[in-house]
């Protein structure tokens, strides 16, 4: 379960368009952040995604990738042009693939290898999909098969694009715009693929204007009730139209630590009395395995993309830090697996998250006004650098220590453990996945 956001120019505060994206998937999950240079292929290479082969391109674009640690595909990341993507599990009345083929990170990954901007993007996406279809497991320990949504975005122009299985629409998206694990393009899309077309007609969907509403013909109702998609789309989409006018990427960070209404009204609320699921993703008990394993938000800053990331679980518990293309990617220690590792800067950070959570209000009360004050900084620093023009180098080393000081603030997260060890369903859940990353 996931959360994507964008905002254009006239629903935010300085004209520049923001981006940001919560990915939700199993807790033991852990997110890898990489940076991926250009390449040049030779004619006839083949490129292997997660499961299949595909034909590579003659060059690609250097990108920016949060992806599950053991696929090829990435969950949301951008390229060197400035192209930001990021995908949402849908369920349709017709059943996802199960046979292997593209899955939905793939082809946020290829969309941003290949396209210049978003609008191209698009085009490879599109193309790649009905070309190759979309099928498989998705699932780390649990087998998970889904179709998907996208937000497609760079810094003029944004889109919504939502498929079931090769069948696509895709819609240019107006002010701001909140995506979640449900379809949501009704007759009002701008394109959809010509095969999409011919069923509608032939199940006589299409109304006497020659329209048809995609998600009211193909949405899940049952699935959704689970993953709560629709309710959590409305609740990102309300915390954008609030600010919408003034928007800054502190609010887009803000929205993807949103609790609810309950969390908001009471500073005791903590992740074991969640029900249904918020933006910020808690794991619990039950059929709630998903945690927010990794959060980026992206905004342009004099002409130049400045994507901020937190290469850690939880945002509310975490520090988003800068990273841009001319800087590089600061170090993450050891590449993550789903076994806990000290090397491992996502591991790392798991390790106090897990333990903050017997004691959450306590924990969060403590963290909180230091990380928003830290990201304050941060970006005060980063807009001073690129506002002066400063060096590469030293704009490297502006990058370099807000990530350093970033490590610190961590240390805000430990405290006293709880009198006594945590009992119930949520407690005996994160004890079980403890034990099978060893964390013991």
């Amino acid at each position: 379960m996931c959360d994507t956001l964008v905002a254009l120019g006239d629903a935010t505060a300085d004209g520049g368009l923001l981006f940001a994206k919560n990915s939700d998937r199993e807790r033991n999950e852990a997110q890898l952040i990489e940076m991926t240079p250009r390449r040049q292929n030779a004619p006839g290479a083949l490129l292997k995604a997660t499961y299949i082969a595909i034909p590579e391109v003659a060059e690609t674009h250097a990108c920016l990738l949060s992806r599950p640690f053991w696929m090829w595909g990435a969950e949301m990341g951008a390229n060197e042009h400035g192209v930001v993507i990021g995908n949402e599990a849908v369920h349709a009345t017709l059943p996802a693939q199960r046979r292997r083929a593209l899955i939905g990170m793939d082809l946020v990954r290829l969309g941003l290898e290949r396209g210049a901007t978003a609008a191209e993007a698009v085009e490879v996406m599109t193309g790649l999909l009905e070309r190759h279809g979309q099928g498989g497991d998705c699932g780390h320990l649990h087998r998970f098969y889904y179709n998907n949504s996208f937000i497609v975005a760079d810094p003029r122009e944004a889109y919504v694009l939502e498929t079931v299985g090769r069948w696509w629409v895709v819609k240019r998206v107006d002010g701001a715009r909140s995506l979640s694990n449900a379809l949501s393009l009704g007759a009002e899309f701008d394109a959809c693929s010509g095969d999409l077309a011919d069923h509608a007609r032939q199940q006589g969907w299409v109304n006497d204007v020659g329209r048809f509403d995609f998600a009211g013909r193909l949405l899940d109702e049952e699935r959704d009730a689970v993953s709560c998609g629709r309710a959590r789309c409305a609740r990102g989409q309300a915390l954008l139209d609030a600010r919408r006018g003034r928007l800054t990427v502190g609010d887009m960070m803000a929205i993807l630590r949103d609790h609810g209404d309950a969390a908001a009204n009471d500073p005791a609320w903590a992740p074991a009395q969640t029900v249904g699921r918020t933006i910020c993703m808690h794991a619990g008990e039950g059929l709630r395995r998903s945690q927010s394993v990794g959060s980026m938000a992206s905004e342009w800053i004099a002409g130049r993309a400045v994507h901020w990331i937190t290469a850690s679980a939880s945002p509310c518990l975490s520090l988003f830090k800068p990273v841009l293309f001319e800087t590089g990617l600061p170090g993450q220690g050891a590449a993550p697996t789903d076994k806990a590792d000290t090397e491992s800067r996502w591991w790392r950070h798991e390790r106090l998250h897990r333990a903050a959570l017997d004691t959450y209000p306590e924990r969060l009360a403590a963290f909180a006004a230091v990380r928003d004050d830290l990201e304050a900084s941060f970006r005060d620093r980063i807009c001073k650098a690129l506002d002066t023009g400063v060096s590469a180098a030293d704009l490297k080393a502006v990058v370099q220590h807000c990530w350093d000081e970033a490590d610190a603030a961590e240390a805000y997260l430990r405290g006293p453990q709880a009198s006594r060890p945590p009992r119930g369903a949520f407690a005996q859940s994160w004890r079980r996945l403890n034990k099978a990353a060893g964390l013991v």
